[in-house]
């Protein structure tokens, strides 16, 4: 047994290597490629980081589900609806998880002085001045604290990412459910025979026909009339 282990140890290490050496490698020496990559790995923090993965996320995904043809227009819509909740929840949670897990590691990391006394929490995790360059200690809580989050989003998946998902899904589903529904009756109003305008009554028809007619008679009555007072004449 541990013969066959060990084979298969080498094996898949033997594999990956292989792997590993297809991938080229790249070195950037560019001095404005380095400069944007460190004021990135400085200015960016992990919270940030996820949030431009979610709003970019946002901004693409639910298009591609809109537009996949091979799905008729209801899957396409609670499709799209989905992954709109998945990417709110999984932001939202994976913002704060890690925004709060930060601020808890820079409460735990108070730097030792002489005229100060902190609470034994308070330095709880900070560095050692042999290990860790104070001037890095942003660094080092960032790095912290994301590490903190990871291991809380284990948790906080299952606990509150899975329910809000399914919370959000169900409110997107009934407010595309709710306008498709609104269409349809309104379409359904146009095509509707009972809200045409009704015809008019044979009767009603041929009242302009009567009054013409009439008009006519006493049009013609008032010619003959003229006619004869012109003959008597």
């Amino acid at each position: 047994m541990s013969i066959l282990s060990t084979n298969y140890s080498s094996s898949v290490s033997r594999a990956f290597r292989r792997v590993w050496n297809k991938v080229p490698s790249v070195t950037i020496a560019n001095k404005k490629a380095l400069k944007g990559i460190k004021w990135v790995g400085e200015h960016i923090s992990s919270p940030e980081n996820r949030l431009i993965l979610g709003v970019s996320a946002l901004m693409s995904q639910p298009f591609i589900d809109l537009s996949n043809k091979r799905v008729d227009e209801e899957t396409r819509k609670t499709s799209a609806a989905r992954t709109i909740a998945k990417i709110i929840a999984g932001t939202s949670t994976g913002y704060l998880v890690r925004w709060a897990s930060i601020k808890a590691i820079e409460k735990m990391t108070k730097v030792p002085q002489k005229n100060h006394v902190y609470k034994w929490w308070e330095t709880f995790f900070s560095p050692d001045r042999a290990k860790v360059a104070y001037r890095s200690l942003g660094h080092y809580k960032n790095a912290l604290g994301t590490i903190l989050a990871l291991g809380v989003m284990l948790i906080t998946n299952f606990a509150i990412d899975a329910p809000f998902t399914k919370f959000l899904t169900n409110k997107f589903i009934g407010v595309v459910k709710k306008n498709d529904a609104k269409k349809n009756t309104a379409q359904n109003k146009g095509n509707d025979p009972l809200n045409t305008p009704p015809e008019p009554k044979a009767e009603e028809a041929k009242k302009p026909e009567f009054s013409n007619l009439i008009q006519n008679k006493v049009n013609e009555l008032q010619k003959n009339n003229a006619n004869q007072r012109k003959d008597g004449q």
